[in-house]
């Protein structure tokens, strides 16, 4: 257009008039197409020939010679036409004019803005880069300024919060200051108030000594004179005081007396008196077992204070009895009335006078009835009531515990043990009014099912134990995983019919720390996979997966791979795992306690266990493989070790004690139990090292004499629990002598039962095919069978 400049004022007028983008196009195709020689000329003699043709007349191709013009083919030729002999008639011209139209505006828009662009130059190109650099600058100053203001705010923020941490520090060292100048001031000041009063008791006591004294001096030479025959021992017994009154007693042993330690040697006036004395003081009070007068009894409602009382498989305890206590002491909490003959008129005094009562414990109590249940909701009620056990109350129905929801509907703690009574609809009446339960316990309950468990959705359970019950399914666990994600703790032992799945359901529980599956014997490595894959195996602390007999070193790979706050692990009886699983336990380094009886681990799997170093309990009963050798070298590593369990492993020695003393004076427990090689000699050097010892088992180390329970006397004077069960060569006064000592003790001078192997004298016995123990010779093992740590127990 630049050529227009040079052109007639005609034209130029013409082209400023009429300026619109077809013209353009036209004169711009023609101009490409056609290449004249001249384009000036050419311009001007193509604008005069479109003004005389007019715009309406106007085409883009106008000004190309006809020769030169593209030749368009119609598109209609397709396969339409030639099928069914069609013409023309598929594409209009009016159609392909809009196509053209809209092509070429599509060329125009393309090619002539980018040539418009190219031709015109552009104007004050240097100003506007110079207002976009001035503005770049600007915000270059701001983000630079902002950057610099926030490092300046975290620094004074920083500053500010550390001022305030110290200023807080200071304020809690001027209190703790000042709180010690007042408690030490108060101490003091309590202290001469209390020598004053001790010296004010031990006058006023040796006061009525004197007189007392006095008055028997007086009795004696009465009596000398009226009874010449009277023998030098009874002069002395009357008038000797008796050295140990426990009605002296400080103050603080006072608040929890527990009698039944002494309930065979302490006289019924000894406890009147001290209770009478203390009345105020005594907080905790224990009778169990206990064979009282009713008088002592009632002496126990003198307690006002009292808020723990134990009186459980007290024989003598009445109705009436109860009576004076519960008038007596209203601040009562815990209260274990379990094995003692009380009706519904106990059950009646409970809410009247117990108000105030957290923890309940009515079990084996067979006398009561659904009735009784009912009056827990009289007077006041036990409203507060959160801990409930009705264990071995066979004679509760749905209608008493239907009562007990109506009366106690806050009970978080339930647990119903020894009842084959226990129906799901039980639970489901319990269930109804009492959503704040978080712990059940449903031990020997046969007929309970996974209905069970689908009425206790309700609640918000964190702790569930079943044990030996047959109707359990992996149904219970699938309601676990929906609707109970804060459990922590799962006792599901001697359920057969667990398996795999019931594990895959529980892997995504986040909150579980505790999982007892003993005795569950369809369990295998690929249910213990899937369950370690989820997130509960990063919070799990105890796995008890004794008897589960099919799984392997697998299943122990994969707990070093997936645990690493596993400290206790049961594996007892776990017949596949080999000494290479026990090299995985070594990788479980958070492990504490390891249960391995029963398995087929050798003295080369001890002594890789023994570079864990931080194992403190270790049981292998029953393990035939190892050998004096693989303890020995245990030992030397497992300084820390506090309790063994060596039972039933016939091949070992006294060199294994001698081991034991020598490195581990730690021990605090330890079984030797059918170990027929021990001697004296080996018990004699425990003795002398293992000053910490607890508990020992010794039954069936038949070359043990009385020469251990002297060493054990003067050695180990922490013991307090000892086992002796077919020791011959142990005699009954020697044991009786001994059992002052301990606080509990075992023995008998039997034979060994012939599944211990070897006679009284310690000589293998022949092996009878087919041959099976007798009841009594399996009461023992039965009693030592384990289902979980110590925390489970309680």
């Amino acid at each position: 257009m630049a050529s227009l400049r040079t052109a007639s004022p005609t034209v130029r007028n013409y082209f400023k008039e009429n300026y619109i983008p077809q013209v353009c196009e036209a004169l711009l195709c023609g101009l490409l197409v056609m290449c004249p020689e001249d384009p000036l000329q050419y311009l001007e003699e193509m604008i005069i020939a479109i003004m005389e043709n007019g715009l309406e007349n106007l085409l883009w191709d106008m000004c190309i010679d006809l020769s030169m013009r593209p030749k368009l083919q119609r598109l209609s030729k397709t396969y339409l036409e030639q099928l069914f002999g069609l013409d023309d008639q598929l594409v209009t011209p009016e159609l392909m004019i809009k196509a053209c139209t809209f092509h070429t505006k599509n060329l125009v828009k393309t090619h002539f803005c980018t040539w418009r662009d190219i031709a015109i130059p552009h104007v004050n190109e240097d100003e506007i880069l110079a207002e976009k650099m001035e503005k770049a600058i600007t915000h270059y100053n701001y983000k630079l300024q902002k950057s610099s203001f926030h490092y300046w705010h975290s620094l004074a923020e920083n500053q500010r919060r550390k001022l305030k941490e110290v200023l807080w520090r200071i304020q809690q060292m001027l209190y703790c200051h000042k709180l010690k100048v007042v408690l030490t001031n108060w101490r003091d000041k309590a202290r001469s108030k209390t020598k004053m009063r001790e010296d004010e008791l031990i006058l006023k006591h040796e006061r009525q000594l004197k007189r007392w004294k006095s008055k028997l001096k007086f009795r004696v030479t009465t009596e000398e004179t009226s009874s010449p025959e009277l023998s030098s021992s009874e002069i002395s017994f009357v008038g000797d005081l008796p050295e140990c009154d426990i009605s002296l007693l400080p103050e603080k042993a006072i608040s929890q007396i527990d009698f039944s330690m002494v309930k065979n040697i302490i006289a019924d006036k000894d406890i009147v008196t001290t209770l009478h004395r203390w009345r105020l003081n005594v907080l905790r009070l224990n009778f169990r077992g206990c064979i009282l007068r009713p008088r002592t009894l009632r002496s126990i409602g003198h307690c006002r204070n009292l808020q723990e009382l134990n009186v459980s498989d007290c024989s003598t305890l009445t109705d009436e009895l109860m009576r004076y206590i519960s008038e007596g002491c209203p601040g009562v909490l815990y209260l274990n009335l379990s094995n003692t003959t009380i009706t519904n008129r106990t059950m009646r005094l409970l809410p009247r006078h117990f108000y105030n009562l957290q923890n309940l414990s009515l079990a084996y109590c067979r006398k009561f009835t659904d009735k009784g249940l009912q009056y827990l909701s009289l007077g006041n009620g036990c409203h507060k009531l959160i801990c409930l056990d009705l264990s071995g109350c066979t004679q509760i129905s749905v209608q008493g515990f239907k009562n007990i929801a109506n009366s106690c509907s806050g009970i978080m703690h339930l647990t119903i043990n020894d009842m084959p009574t226990l129906t799901d609809n039980c639970v489901k009446a319990l269930v109804e009014k009492c959503p704040s339960i978080t712990s059940v316990t449903f031990i020997g309950s046969p007929h309970i099912s996974d209905c069970a468990f689908k009425a206790l959705t309700a609640c918000n359970l964190r702790k569930i134990r079943f044990e030996g019950n047959k109707r359990i399914t992996d149904a219970c666990f699938k309601f676990i995983d929906k609707n109970y994600p804060n459990i922590n703790h799962i006792y599901m032992s001697d359920c057969k019919g667990i398996t795999d799945s019931s594990l895959k359901s529980l892997a995504t529980l986040k909150q579980l720390t505790v999982l007892n599956l003993a005795n569950c014997g369809r369990i295998g490595d690929m249910g213990i996979k899937h369950f370690l894959d989820g997130p509960v195996s990063q919070r799990l602390r105890e796995l008890n997966l004794s008897n589960c007999v099919h799984l392997g070193d697998d299943s122990v790979l994969r707990l070093s791979e997936r645990c690493p706050n596993l400290n206790y692990l049961s594996l007892r009886n776990c017949e596949h795992l080999t000494d290479q699983g026990i090299e995985n336990i070594v990788n479980i380094l958070s492990l504490v306690s390891v249960d391995l009886s029963g398995t087929i681990i050798s003295n080369e799997g001890l002594m890789v266990l023994s570079r864990h170093k931080k194992l403190k309990e270790l049981s292998l009963s029953d393990c035939g493989k190892i050998t004096d050798v693989g303890i020995q070298a245990f030992c030397k590593s497992s300084r820390t070790l506090e309790h063994l369990d060596v039972s039933y492993c016939p091949q070992l020695s006294d060199d294994t004690i001698r081991a034991l003393a020598i490195y581990c004076v730690n021990l605090t427990s330890l079984s030797v139990a059918g170990c027929p090689k021990i001697t004296d000699a080996a018990m004699e050097m425990l003795s002398a090292k293992c000053h910490y010892l607890h508990i020992l088992d010794v039954s069936g180390c038949v070359l043990l004499t009385d020469q251990i329970l002297a060493d054990l006397r003067m050695g180990c004077r922490q013991l307090r629990s000892l086992k002796m069960l077919y020791c011959r060569l142990i005699s009954r006064e020697a044991a009786k002598k001994m059992a002052a000592a301990v606080q509990r003790q075992e023995h008998s001078c039997n034979d060994p039962p012939r599944w211990f192997g070897y006679d009284y004298e310690g000589k293998p016995l022949a092996k009878h095919h087919g041959a099976t123990p007798h009841k009594e010779d399996l009461e023992p093992i039965v009693r030592d069978l384990t289902y979980g740590s110590e925390e489970e127990a309680v």
